[in-house]
């Protein structure tokens, strides 16, 4: 019986959780992970909501993935 691959209960490691314990864990991690992300999320729509743009009106100047699109608009609210 040498060369046994199988894994007796006491050797399964200490990152073992099952039932409801290892059920509880994973749902807080998960909520805390939505909070955190919502939280950025509507940071990021507070802050960019008073950055607005303008387009020149050159609209004939514009090419679909061209790099010098960046000179066709300008920042008009507060930048930070």
């Amino acid at each position: 019986m040498a060369n046994n691959t199988q894994m007796n209960e006491n050797e399964r490691g200490i990152f073992k959780l099952n039932g409801i314990s290892g059920m509880l864990i994973a749902v807080v991690l998960l909520l805390t992970i939505l909070a955190v992300l919502v939280t950025s999320a509507v940071l990021v729509q507070q802050r960019e909501a008073t950055n607005y743009y303008s387009i020149n009106q050159d609209l004939q100047g514009l090419k679909a993935n061209s790099p010098e699109n960046h000179k066709h608009y300008q920042l008009i609210g507060n930048e930070k």
